[in-house]
């Protein structure tokens, strides 16, 4: 009994009675591969979705359990604490322990996290179960990339798999806005919470009955020293931002946990270049177009928030629009967005490698962070937001996917968990300091405008959109910066898979 497995490029895998272990998983990989791509996507979705969709419902939530506004931040900033200075560890993990194992752990503890803060009587109870989720997400987000790296190895399915990741990466925060409008505004702001139960029963589902275990790897010592240089030093440089963004630049708490963060940021490279089993093999990030893909995810994140963030608070604060009205406004950007990425990937990608869409991307974005700069106070949304948003669509589907694809290729399999997790840790630290940057750079800004003037709500009103647009023109000098290092750092013509990626699925 025998059966044959027909692979895109014309080669084939025959099955028969008693084939070995890594036969059967690839047999199984390979015919159950868009399936996989449609769990991954849910899991993912729902981690993206829960940066926004939880800030839209923060007002509600506050009023409801009665904090303080020092209090609020810490729903936020609780999350992205344990989130970003596990991120290395949990790629690591899903590495050591499997990917599919590590992938439903963290899906499950992301739910029931999720339950205990939709139900939470108080701050406590809520900015607990906020840490939780950020520590199952650091679990969950590296191993659902590692999946979609190590299941699509031809270029053109990889194109359109990462076509649908980069997608969500980049647009999933905006869509965030519209759900987490419409559940605070017509249900209820625990709703916020909830809604993550919905992703997670059919994502865990679908890893249950779709995915496999892990052929079994050697068990290498854990690099200790490693997790605990990266994980403070990821810990004291997110603390760093958030804390520079509530208390300014120079505040002695802000230096002192940014030095720190450089400092054993420092000692976390000397550790890792001699570790014999390092947490973050050199091997990963030091080559030139993966090194520059993470640089240009990281990039990205740090400009994208002048978009989604200040946007945001325009539309709804000076242009008098509802949280679900706003929602809706970005749902353009977001369409182009999926279709550009869907495109790159799937069809530019395999042909011209990475460099000529992300440099293009990352000027095109900047072109669309400077049509915002247009705004007035009584701007129109058809002839000053919606151009705008149209081409950051198109720059930012042109940078996300491509560069997402580029930074996890030609891996191993036993590096990939620690692969993804270095994207997603590039993306969020990058997300942290845009948003202390641009936020320092905007506060300024109304300052300084209302210096020596007689306060009113017309003037307020402007002090506010001088303070977006120069939130907008420091986001396109972000994004002008990452096309001149893509420029540099990647490399002409198409990513090249390593033998071991081509070997998983028997080319």
């Amino acid at each position: 009994m025998e059966s044959s497995l027909d692979l895109p490029n014309g080669a084939g895998v025959t099955l028969r009675h008693g084939a070995s272990e890594a036969e059967k998983l690839a047999h199984h990989i390979y015919n159950r591969r868009w399936w996989i791509l449609a769990v991954v996507a849910i899991a993912q979705l729902m981690v993206v979705l829960d940066a926004t969709v939880v800030n839209i419902a923060l007002p509600s939530a506050q009023k409801a359990l009665a904090f303080s506004t020092a209090d609020r931040q810490w729903i936020v900033t609780g999350y992205a604490l344990s989130f970003g200075s596990l991120l290395l560890l949990g790629g690591r993990v899903a590495d050591y322990f499997g990917r599919k194992r590590v992938f439903l752990v963290g899906l499950i503890g992301f739910a029931v996290a999720s339950a205990v803060g939709g139900a939470a009587t108080g701050f406590p109870m809520l900015v607990s179960a906020r840490v939780i989720q950020g520590a199952f997400g650091a679990l969950l987000a590296p191993a659902a990339l590692s999946l979609l790296t190590t299941t699509f190895s031809d270029p053109k399915e990889r194109g359109k798999a990462f076509g649908v990741f980069g997608a969500i990466a980049g647009g999933g925060a905006a869509l965030g806005l519209l759900l987490g409008g419409f559940l605070t505004q017509y249900l209820s702001w625990r709703w916020s919470l909830y809604i993550n139960l919905v992703f997670a029963i059919a994502a865990t589902i679908g890893g249950i009955i779709f995915l496999r275990h892990d052929a079994e790897r050697e068990k290498v010592r854990l690099d200790i020293p490693g997790v605990l240089a990266g994980s403070i030093s990821m810990f004291s440089l997110v603390y760093g931002f958030s804390h520079a963004e509530t208390s300014g630049w120079l505040n002695d708490i802000t230096l002192v946990f940014l030095a720190i963060g450089v400092l054993l940021l420092g000692v976390f490279v000397q550790i890792e270049s001699k570790a014999p089993h390092p947490l973050l093999p050199m091997r990963v990030v030091l080559d030139r177009t993966r090194g520059g893909s993470y640089i240009a995810v990281f990039l990205s994140a740090v400009g994208m928030f002048g978009v989604f963030l200040f946007l945001t608070y325009f539309m709804q604060s000076t242009l008098g629009y509802s949280p679900v009205k706003t929602g809706i406004a970005f749902l353009p950007m977001i369409a182009v967005l999926v279709v550009t990425a869907s495109i790159a990937t799937a069809v530019l990608l395999p042909r011209i490698g990475p460099k000529p869409m992300v440099v293009a991307g990352m000027l095109i974005s900047a072109f669309g962070l400077l049509l915002l700069t247009r705004i007035t106070v009584h701007a129109s949304y058809p002839g000053v937001i919606l151009p705008a948003l149209l081409v950051l669509g198109l720059g930012l589907g042109s940078v996300f996917a491509p560069s997402i694809n580029a930074a996890t290729a030609g891996v191993s399999p036993e590096d990939a968990g620690v692969a993804s997790a270095t994207v997603n840790t590039a993306q969020q630290i990058g997300g942290s300091i845009g948003t202390a940057l641009l936020n320092t750079l905007a506060a300024t800004t109304a300052t300084n405008f209302l210096i020596h003037k007689v306060p009113s709500p017309l003037l307020l009103a402007e002090a506010g959109v001088h303070s977006y647009i120069t939130a907008f023109r420091w986001s396109a000098v972000i994004f002008v910066l990452g096309a001149l290092t893509s420029l540099v750092l990647l490399k002409w013509g198409k990513q090249e898979l390593s033998s071991d990626e081509i070997n998983l699925v028997g080319f």
